[in-house]
């Protein structure tokens, strides 16, 4: 699937990179949707809540079953931040972190707004999407990251112990620009992500749930994703709680069933971190017989359900696909025609974006929905 950002893409390859866009996004969000009823419960409160097999389908959440949370919420406004980097890059200013960071303080403001504003043009049409605008659960962490223009880099980061698996859980959309060489993708993922989580192990989970995405919507096996993030983690400094992680999850699947006390000794220790949850991802999607029973080993346990339900989901999307997904939870899943249409939105960019926007003419239509201001 096209190699370089000029590669001429076929029908056949548009399509499936469609569907891997679109498996990526409502797969987050499924997952999300899945654990967020459990987020804060032990593996027995959810027994005795759920039966003795755990959650097994979508539960009540924020007052409806298949309710997000911020975690889906800041992964659209991601996808929305890329689409703005590729249309600004006709002004000649092609600096990403600055529009996602633009895309991050837009779904900041959804958190303290009562609704969309109408009279801020720039703010596109995902910022109008009114359903956007309820408040999710949100930690400290991500409203002080955002709180103020200041954007964190990992020279200087924001929240400088901040480890929590926010960040790697809004990033699989930077897995997606498969025409991307992986290392830029790495980069650019630990650069939005030190925006609000500036722990080494915060930022360097995120560049490598990134890359593993990355392999899986080029169309490589799971496992040689995860082998590709090993490799380019090492030279970073700091890099060894995740790249131990990642290498226990591999060995993790070759130790006989799956089950939630793996899932949960992966995760760590309290509610988990970036590097304990993106290992366990990898493990669920690894040993998940399907789609469903990937989801439901990823949100019985201890530990962060949503988290780890969302970040399980991009990897299970990006490798199937949307139609792989499973169809009752997705007839239920708030947001879903959002969802859809940003995902439709992401691939036409990528993958005929010089048809839409160039020096000589753009259509209107689409720099009203992403305005290059």
């Amino acid at each position: 699937m096209g190699g370089t950002a000029g590669a001429v893409w076929g029908r056949a390859e548009q399509q499936d990179f469609r569907s891997r866009v679109r498996g990526t996004l409502l797969g987050v969000a499924v997952g999300d949707a899945l654990g967020s009823p459990v987020d804060s419960l032990a593996l027995d409160a959810i027994r005795e809540a759920h039966g003795a097999e755990g959650l097994a389908d979508l539960a009540v959440a924020h007052g409806r079953r298949g309710a997000v949370t911020h975690l889906t919420q800041l992964t659209l406004f991601s996808v929305d931040g890329l689409i703005r980097a590729q249309v600004r890059r006709d002004t000649g200013a092609w600096h990403p972190p600055t529009d996602l960071h633009r895309a991050y303080r837009r779904w900041a403001a959804t958190q303290r707004d009562w609704g969309p504003d109408l009279r801020r043009k720039d703010d596109g049409w995902l910022a109008h999407e009114e359903w956007l605008y309820v408040r999710r659960d949100a930690p400290r962490a991500l409203l002080l990251g955002l709180g103020d223009e200041t954007m964190g880099t990992p020279e200087a980061p924001k929240n400088p112990g901040e480890r929590g698996p926010e960040a790697a859980a809004r990033s699989a959309p930077f897995g997606l620009l498969v025409g991307w060489e992986p290392q830029l993708v790495a980069q650019l993922a630990v650069e939005c992500a030190a925006q609000t989580h500036g722990h080494p192990t915060g930022y360097l989970a995120a560049g490598a749930y990134a890359v593993i995405v990355h392999g899986l919507a080029r169309g490589e096996s799971l496992d040689a994703a995860v082998q590709r993030a090993l490799a380019l983690l090492v030279p970073r400094p700091g890099h060894e709680p995740v790249t131990t992680a990642l290498q226990h999850a591999l060995g993790a699947v070759r130790q006989g069933m799956p089950s939630p006390a793996r899932v949960t000794e992966l995760i760590g220790t309290g509610t988990g971190t970036a590097e304990g949850l993106v290992a366990a991802a990898v493990y669920c999607a690894l040993v998940g017989e399907d789609v469903r029973h990937g989801l439901r080993l990823a949100v019985n346990h201890d530990g962060a359900s949503a988290a780890a339900g969302a970040l399980t989901g991009g990897l299970l999307g990006a490798l199937h696909g949307e139609t792989a997904l499973p169809p009752a939870w997705l007839a239920e899943l708030e947001g879903r025609p959002t969802l859809l249409e940003l995902a439709d939105d992401f691939a036409m960019e990528m993958t005929q974006g010089p048809a839409l926007h160039g020096p000589a003419s753009s259509s209107p239509g689409w720099l009203t929905r992403y305005p290059r201001a």
